[in-house]
């Protein structure tokens, strides 16, 4: 299995719809593995990273008015994306397209008033 990264909207009673992907967009997150390997990894952790670490035990849903802090903690791991991956032991290419994916999905959310959902 793979993680899917996601942008959601609220309805007026508060519950979420998960909106398609836009046609051209990839929705891949990682590997399922990648929850507890690179994303919630000691190393992604050791950055000050706090959204993505969840995915070690959850699924992560980052409403609509946290978008740009999470959109702050994405700037900071690509900032740190060699040691990272050195640390982790992947690819730099295949964390950075994932890295892209996560990212182009939460500029879409932020355009939209929406959140963000990596499951």
């Amino acid at each position: 299995m793979t993680l899917a990264v996601d942008v959601f909207l609220r309805d007026a009673d508060g519950q979420w719809n998960v909106l398609d992907v836009p046609e051209g967009c990839n929705d891949s997150a990682g590997f399922e593995n990648w929850r507890e390997t690179v994303w919630g990894s000691a190393p992604v952790r050791a950055l000050g990273a706090t959204y993505l670490p969840v995915l070690a035990s959850s699924d992560l849903y980052v409403e609509a008015s946290d978008v740009p802090d999470f959109l702050r903690e994405l700037a900071l791991l690509r900032e740190h994306l060699e040691a990272v991956v050195a640390a982790v032991g992947e690819r730099t290419d295949l964390v950075e397209s994932r890295l892209d994916n996560i990212e182009a999905a939460a500029l879409r959310a932020r355009e939209i008033g929406g959140g963000v959902l990596i499951w």
